[in-house]
This record gives structure tokens, sequence and C-alpha cells, in this order.
């Protein structure tokens, strides 16, 4: 009979050295000993990882795994290591063996259990099914299904006996893996899909099929069940996440996640009958390795993100695998003068939804090389960063790891809008398909929610409703739908459907798998460039914008204060935090506001010490501030007085709030005295408002949009005065 769990503990480990560990649970600090000093206990320890993608030695490494799982062993005997998808693909090393070291070195580690990731069949199915069969772990996927059969290609579970206890594991893999690894790959050679994944939109035949797991690991006695996903936890894999598993099933004990690349110590998520289930999840690159603990009844799950010791024959069989190609890889074969990036000023990845001068650059590649009107570069191909200085061709696997190989078609110009509203479906969230381009620009107005409709697979049907995507620009001149053009791009996404993209699939194919992906951004420094990335490559071109010209895509959630953003930025009164960024719930600084009314003065901020120097100068020196510290928050009734005797400094009338009752508000005694006639003003003139509590809420900071609407009234207020004189 299946033992019925205690209590679930959320834990976050933290392993110090190689001196023993600590961990917290509940309020109580447990420090074990050294395990080498240790009684065997008959605790069972489950280790695992997710989204390792070929980062060998990124984190705590495989060696530093090896090492880890040693010590466990010298605590207990039992002991198994599981991975959840997208290990052997991501690097050099994936790409130059079609994933197969990354297998060796799962097997040298020893791997107990694997479940196929989405990025396990990029290097295709043949490949994988041989890595699979070859490999002495076992994999395991419910929901992985010869449609032929009817039945898993993989077995849908597996059992593990320790001592007395039975604990069954079942696999599952996202349903997104049609569009998110290469579509043909799943079909025959006519294009029928002849594998499945449970695809249905409901998500109801998913659950189905992994409740039916589950029903049958209970049948079988099993005292635990842990579910091995590779789902992920994001909106946009809405109902396939892992949360959606959990609460339409129920028998689950704990989820163990991979795919969105998530780091989760340990949450509790209700399952269909109510009752909690401990879902969890390493992140990506070995920064983390999981540990699942099961001890007299009770679950406790943590991240191990710390950890000294590494096992030397782990890493002498690495270096044993790297040397056999590391010559290759660092190889020169081009230079840059500037950063080519995949991320945005704020230095988190933009290429899936924003322009980047790498994703520019790929982009014109393949337009050169294949000699087309239009090309399109997927954003979930450009992987990674190009440092400036040498290129070396490690690097440029890194950009291009997936093998695709270069094409070119001819296609409607209603098929190349078809295929940038399904790219832009998302925006400004992120989206693998997000195409960057080369031949055209187009905007994107995010005030028009997407109407793409996909079918069960994820693949392009059609635009149901208004169009997101405007503006669409060939060579300077608005697109002709019925016009056809010349697109270059790759196999994944031409001829494979990839991220959904089947517009093309039955297009004439004008050059068919001329060049593999990374040899033509090669040839294109080399060749087109002179090999050297220069200085025209040293920002975004411009070929991406929104339809109210604003750069900044996080500003989803700030409806109500986007006007007032793109007033104060076309006013030039605020520049962005970054290229594409506003932050928007940032409380201002007093730099901040000093530099801003300083610009609206007309006063050069540029320049100065400081990005604030010259606005606190000016401030100063106008008698609006006595210039101390400019990097602190300013509250809202510090804005409002600055902004009164600005108003004053300007010549504006002040008299209109004088009488104004600000009583009315609930916090109005809590207004500092010398804030009152700045405020009274202020609310009269209607610069400020209640919230919808009617409180001003003083001594609260004012975030960067809000003060960008306060701005954009005060500066209304302004012309409309001179506009009277």
């Amino acid at each position: 009979m299946k033992r019925k769990i205690v209590s679930i503990c959320l834990v976050f480990v933290m392993v110090l050295g190689s001196m023993g560990f600590a961990f917290a649970a509940e309020d109580v600090l447990l420090i074990a000993p050294n395990p080498a000093a240790q009684e065997k206990d008959d605790k069972i320890v489950i280790l695992y990882t997710n989204d390792v993608h070929c980062g060998i030695e990124d984190g705590l490494g495989y060696a530093g795994l090896a090492a880890y799982k040693a010590a466990k062993l010298a605590e207990t005997d039992y002991v198994t290591l599981i991975d959840a998808g997208d290990s052997i693909q991501g690097e050099a090393i994936g790409t130059i063996s079609d994933g197969k070291y990354i297998a060796d070195i799962m097997k040298f580690v020893g791997y107990d259990i694997a479940v196929p990731g989405n990025h396990e069949f990029d290097y295709g199915m043949d490949n994988f099914l041989e890595i699979a069969k070859n490999a002495p772990y076992t994999y395991i996927c419910s929901n992985f299904v010869d449609k032929e059969t009817g039945k898993s290609v993989f077995d849908a579970y597996t059992i593990m006996t320790y001592g007395d206890v039975k604990i069954g594991y079942v696999g599952i893999d996202t349903p997104e893996t049609f569009v998110k690894s290469t579509p043909t790959y799943f079909q025959d050679g006519n294009g029928n899909y002849i594998y499945d994944f449970c695809n249905d939109l409901t998500g109801e035949k998913l659950y189905a099929n992994v409740q039916a797991s589950v029903d049958a690991l209970e049948a079988e006695g099993v005292d635990y069940i842990i579910a091995v996903g590779h789902l992920g936890t994001d909106a946009e894999s809405a109902p396939w996440r892992s949360t959606d598993v959990i609460a339409n099933t129920e028998g689950i004990d704990a989820f163990i996640d991979g795919h969105s690349h998530s780091t989760i110590a340990g949450d509790k998520v209700k399952n269909k009958a109510g009752e909690e289930v401990v879902l969890t999840s390493t992140g990506t690159k070995l920064a983390a390795i999981g540990e699942m603990v099961i001890d007299d009844g009770v679950i406790t799950t943590g991240l191990v993100t710390e950890f000294a010791e590494k096992d030397a024959d782990t890493v002498a069989y690495i270096e044993g695998i790297k040397a056999g190609y590391e010559a290759l890889l660092n190889q020169v074969v081009a230079k840059t003068e500037v950063e080519l990036t995949i991320k945005g000023a704020d230095g988190n990845r933009a290429v899936r939804k924003a322009e980047t001068n790498l994703g520019d650059l790929c982009a014109d590649a393949y337009r050169a090389m294949l000699d087309a009107d239009i090309a399109f570069v997927n954003g979930g191909g450009v992987r990674d960063n190009i440092d400036i200085g040498d290129i070396t061709y490690e690097e440029i696997i890194a950009v291009h790891p997936f093998g695709n190989v270069a094409c070119k078609v001819e296609a409607t110009g209603q098929e190349i809008i078809d295929a940038l509203e399904m790219g832009a479906k998302a925006a400004p969230g992120e989206n693998g398909g997000f195409l960057q381009v080369s031949g055209l620009s187009y905007k994107i107005n995010t005030d028009i929610a997407s109407t793409v409709v996909t079918d069960e697979t994820g693949a392009f049907v059609g635009v149901e409703g208004a169009r997101r995507v405007q503006d669409v620009m060939v060579d300077g001149k608005p697109i002709e739908l019925d016009r056809i053009y010349t697109l270059a791009s790759h196999n994944y996404m031409l001829k494979s459907g990839g991220d959904g993209f089947v517009m093309f699939m039955d297009n004439k194919i004008l050059l068919d798998e001329v060049m593999i992906d990374n040899q033509v951004l090669i040839n294109y420094i080399v060749d087109e460039l002179d090999g050297v990335v220069g200085q025209e490559y040293a920002k975004a071109q411009g070929r991406i914008t929104y339809t109210d010209n604003l750069p900044f895509t996080d500003l989803k959630g700030y409806g109500w204060a986007r006007d007032a953003v793109k007033y104060v930025y076309d006013n030039g009164m605020f520049t962005g935090t970054g290229d594409t960024t506003f932050a928007p719930g940032t409380d201002m600084t007093r730099g901040m506001l000093m530099t801003v009314l300083a610009r609206l003065d007309g006063v050069d901020t540029a320049g100065g010490d400081k990005w604030y120097t010259k606005g606190v100068e000016w401030a100063v020196e106008n008698e609006l501030s006595d210039g101390t510290n400019p990097t602190g928050k300013v509250t809202r009734e510090q804005f409002v007085t600055i902004l009164y005797r600005y108003a004053q400094y300007k010549g504006i009338d002040v008299s209109v709030g004088e009488d104004t009752n600000i009583l009315s508000y609930n916090d109005a005694l809590e207004i500092s005295e010398y804030a009152v006639p700045a405020i009274q003003w202020a609310c009269g003139a209607g610069v400020v408002e209640g919230d919808d509590n009617a409180n001003l809420n003083p001594e609260d900071g004012s975030t960067r949009a809000a003060a960008a609407t306060m701005l954009m009234r005060f500066d209304g207020i302004v012309k409309a005065q001179v506009a009277e004189e």
C-alpha cells in the first residue's frame, strides 16, 4: 500500500566547501558532520539536473555533480541521479558530436534516469534514438507516442526499489517539442506526423496520459510517485506546464521539472484533489544541483549552489574529450570591433523580443550569402554573445549551435507579414520565433492583442483579427502582399515549420540546404566584411520598433502610463535605463528628477562626472534643491515640492491650488508641513491625483511611470499658460 506523505518540507540547501553542509527546515538549523564520518542511514536521496545545455563545466559542473553524488553515497546507499531534459544541445561540444559526447559524460557520472527535452531531438530522430538505446541510464516518457502503435516510444515510467520502499518515476516531455525542435523530425516523408506528444490545445489529452501512468504505478503498489517533466512554468507553455499537469491530476507526490530554466527550490502546488505537491527545478547550466530527500515519510527538496569538490576522474574524462576538438574550436576565423550581443542594455536577454545588433548581423549574413530580398532568423536560434576582439570557431558555433542549413525560397508579401505576426505574437514577452530581419523593417503595436491562431502542434493557422505588426517596409517601400519576394533563412523555418512557421513549407525552393548556419555567419564576416565586424554594427539598426516609436519592451502592465512615457521620451525629458528598458516601476531618485527638470529647461545634461551631475548643479544654482543625496529615493511630497519650486522659477501661476481642500484625502495629515502648499497646488492644478482609496501616499516613492505622468500633466499646464500669454 502506498505510504502517505506526512509533510512536505521546502528547504534551501547551501553546501559549504567540502566540510559538510547545512540547511534550514522550518525554524531549525541542522548541521551535518562530515559525510565521511557518518554511518549510513536508509534515507533516499534523489539528485537531479535539468537544462544543462552542454554546460559541462558551468556552475558546479559535471565533476562537481559526481563528487556530490559520491558524498551522498557515503551517507546512504539509496542515491538516484536524474536528468529532466535538454542536456545534449547548447554548445560546441554538442554540435560537434551530435550530442554523443554529453551522453558519454552522463554515463561516466552515473545517471540513472533521464527524460527527453525538446532539444534532445535537435540532431535528428535517428540520432537521439541511438543515444537513448546505447545509454546505460533509462529514458522514460509517458507522452512521447508512436502514432502507428499508440504506445510510448520509451517506457512511460520506471520503478526503483530502495530497501522496502518502491518509487515510481513518470517521464513527461513538453508538447511544444514539435515547434521547439524541428517538426519534420516527427513526420514521415509525406509530412504526416508519426509521433505525438499529446498536443491537444486543452491539455486534457496530456493530463489523461499522465494520470494513466500514475494509476498504473499505484496499481503496482509503489510507495511514492515522482513526475520528471520537461514542461516548464512559462505562461506561453500553457496548458502544458508542470503546474497545469499537477492541477489536473492526482497521485503525484513530487514533480521535478525543466524547460523554462526556472529556479525553484520547492513550491507547493495543489493537485486536482486539493493536495499539495512539491515542484522543483534547478535552473540551467548546472548552476544548481537539485536534491530531494525522502526520510520517514517526509519529502524535502532544495538546491545545492555551492560545493567545492570536483571528482578527479570526471575532470580527467572531460579533459580527454575536450582535447580532441579544442584545437578546431580555438581557431580564429574573424574579428569584431564591437560587442555583438543577444542582450538589451539592461543586461537581460532581448533577442527573443527585440532587435539586437547580433540579430541584425545574423540576418544580414543570410540575405547576403544567399542573395535574397529578405532574410529571417528566429531569435531562439541566436544563442550567445561575441566579445570584442578575435572571433573563434567556438564562438560562432555558440551563436548558432543547432546545425541548421541555409535555404532560399519564394514567398508572397502576405506570407511574409503572416510570419512577422507569428513571430510577434508574444511581444513584448519572449518568443523563440521572434524574427530578426534583414531587408525589411516593421513595427509592433502591443496595444493590440495577438490574434494569431495555431493548431494543436503550435503551427500557424491564420490571423483572426487585428494585426499588431504594422508598417512593413521592404527596401524602404511598403510591402506588396501579392508580390513574390525571395526569402533566405534555414531549413528549420522554411522547410520544417520550426517555431510554427508552416507558411513557407510548400513554397518553391530556390536554394536548398546550401550551407550550415555557422558557416553562413563566418563567410559573411570574412567575405563581405573583410574579416572584421565594424562600427556599423555597434548597435541595432532600427529595423524593429513599436508603433508609438518607443523602444522600451518593459511597459507591459503599465498601459496607463504609456502615453506619458511616450510624451516625456519624445520631448527629451526622459531617456531609458537601457536601449530597450524604461524601468517604469523603479523609484525616481533626486538626481533623476533634477536632471529631468534641467532637460525641460533646455539644459544639456550630458558630460558631467556622473550622469546626474549637471542636473544637480543646475537645481542648486536655481534654488530648487540643496543637491544632497542625489542617488536617494525622492518621495511623492518631495517630488511635488521640487516641481512646485520649478513652476515658481519658470513664472508659472501657482495660486490655483491655494484653496484646494486636501483634507478630503485620508492621509492628508501625514503630509509634511513644508510640502502642504506644493501639494495643494499640484492637486488643484491636476498634476497629482489620489489613489483608488483616496490616499496621496506622501512618503511613498514616486516611480518613473508615475513621474512621467505628473511631468506630462505639468508640461501641459506650462504650455497652456504660455499660449494664453
